[in-house]
């Protein structure tokens, strides 16, 4: 069986590689492939996730494809997103790809969804969107969910292990009585073959915990037994989440990008379910203290640095040796309202909010934004001889002030809806600004997220004046007089 493999550099996927290999052709797919070589049975391509052509041109031929992506850190020189929005637009790319190359099924590895009725933490709020994403194009969708993975490598075990082995001793909060099922790297591949070499799995999603139902403190507790640490531990129910980020982040030595996101998910419960259980799958055999004895023998030696606290004027490193930018804002649009019909109304939006500070010339093949009395144009933005999908609205950054433009560019700026619902993504992607970095970092970037923050603000308030309209919380005139005070009526017309 072809097997498309994302994911294939981190922790998870390439000891899947290694379990697969053998009876399966992989197609292993990495944001570069320097350094990576083709080995039996193994194809290693090259592609930018972000860019759905990409995607889909690496999808040729696949049969099944296996999704082990979180956005989690930086993608850019200088990124301004959340991750919530760059994992729905990678899953987004992703499942198309997989529906227009007829793909039999999608594998895809979330976290267990609590069941304690509290509203979901960001990281898990959006692991359940990308599932939802990633089966809204009529492609199967087995979802394997885990908790804690206890390996070598990876996120949640080496916070943990960090923190047990550099701490005289540890303040427990009250989030550390939640309960969770860790389980082992070795029983998380196990069911990933399972369920991989198995056709009895479809459209499904499938909890994985070990023999222990734990809560926090034990972990600490078992993690330092096993270590051979003694730790005290004091109870300190007053301390919130919020205030454990930043020195986990120093004492883990990993991203705040990465700890921010798993330490708000530590108010949540995460137990299997009875709804999601599958036996030999959910019941993972290997205890927790002999998962971490084997976690700890595979691992390498790791060295303490300051190198993942934030940066000044970056948001952060990519290893890119360009001076790249990602932007993503996600926006409430009226119902009705499409991506084209999104991205037509914010190009005459900037003209009108601006006071006529700025011009935006429109044609069939491309916009200009300009100042007034001006040749040259701050931005030219061409649309493509031919949309990756019809129901994008994408324009490539073809050049202006403002724009470095290089040969090679595909900078561009997109449009995309959400699933079924009123939201659309904008996305700026691969920009080189013109600006020297500094200059640009202080003055284009921040003015572009007041820009989205403003446009935002007002696609929210038409989508609310139509909503009232239409259920008669204000009369049809009197919303129609709202909708000219704040601009424009809401724009007319499809894809």
């Amino acid at each position: 069986m072809k097997i498309l493999l994302t994911g294939a550099t981190g922790y998870i996927g390439q000891n899947l590689m290694k379990r697969l290999k053998d009876r399966h052709h992989i197609v292993a797919i990495s944001r570069s492939t320097e350094g990576k070589e083709d080995e039996p049975n193994v194809t290693w391509k090259s592609a930018d996730l972000f860019d759905p052509q990409q995607v889909s041109d690496v999808m040729e031929g696949v049969e099944l494809a296996i999704y082990l992506v979180h956005s989690m850190q930086p993608q850019a020189k200088l990124t301004q997103a959340s991750f919530e929005d760059m994992d729905a637009l990678l899953a987004d790319n992703f499942a198309r790809a997989a529906a227009k190359h007829k793909v039999r099924r999608i594998v895809y590895l979330s976290g267990i969804i609590p069941q304690d009725g509290k509203k979901f933490s960001r990281h898990l709020r959006s692991r359940l969107e990308c599932e939802k994403i990633l089966g809204s194009y009529h492609v199967p969708v087995t979802t394997l969910r885990a908790g804690l993975i206890v390996g070598p490598e990876g996120s949640s075990f080496p916070i943990l292990q960090s923190l047990v082995e550099r701490l005289p001793g540890l303040v427990v909060p009250k989030w550390a009585y939640n309960r969770t099922d860790p389980v082992a790297l070795q029983d998380v591949m196990d069911a990933f073959e399972k369920i991989i070499e198995s056709d009895e799995f479809g459209q499904q999603a499938i909890d994985i915990g070990g023999p222990q139902e734990m809560n926090y403190k034990d972990l600490f507790a078992q993690t330092a037994e096993v270590i051979g640490k003694k730790l005290p531990m004091v109870d300190l129910p007053i301390i919130p989440v919020w205030l454990s980020k930043a020195w986990v982040t120093l004492i883990s030595n990993k991203p705040k990008e990465m700890v921010n996101p798993l330490l708000e998910s530590l108010v949540h419960s995460m137990v299997v379910t009875d709804e999601h259980y599958v036996e030999g799958i959910s019941n993972a055999p290997t205890s927790f203290k002999d998962s971490v004895k084997a976690a700890l023998k595979d691992q390498k030696p790791q060295k303490f640095t300051l190198s993942h606290l934030p940066l000044p004027f970056t948001g952060g490193r990519s290893g890119s040796d360009r001076n790249d930018v990602k932007s993503i804002q996600r926006v409430t649009v009226p119902q009705g309202w499409t991506a084209r019909s999104t991205a037509d109304y914010y190009l005459t939006w900037l003209e009108r909010s601006s006071f006529g500070l700025i011009n935006t010339d429109i044609t069939d093949h491309d916009a200009q934004v300009r100042l007034p009395f001006t040749s040259k144009p701050l931005l030219v933005l061409k649309k493509p001889a031919a949309a990756a999908y019809e129901d994008f609205a994408t324009y490539l950054i073809a050049g202006g002030r403002l724009a470095l433009a290089r040969d090679d560019s595909r900078a561009r700026l997109s449009f995309r809806q959400v699933l079924d619902t009123n939201q659309v993504i904008i996305a700026i992607h691969e920009f080189e600004p013109a600006l020297p970095w500094r200059v640009y970092s202080l003055t284009q970037a921040r003015l572009h997220l007041l820009v989205m923050t403003a446009f935002g603000y007002e696609v929210k308030a038409l989508a609310a004046v139509e909503r009232w309209r239409q259920d008669g919380i204000i009369p049809e005139a009197f919303g129609n007089c709202l909708e000219r005070l704040m601009g424009a009526p809401a724009p007319q017309g499809a894809n």
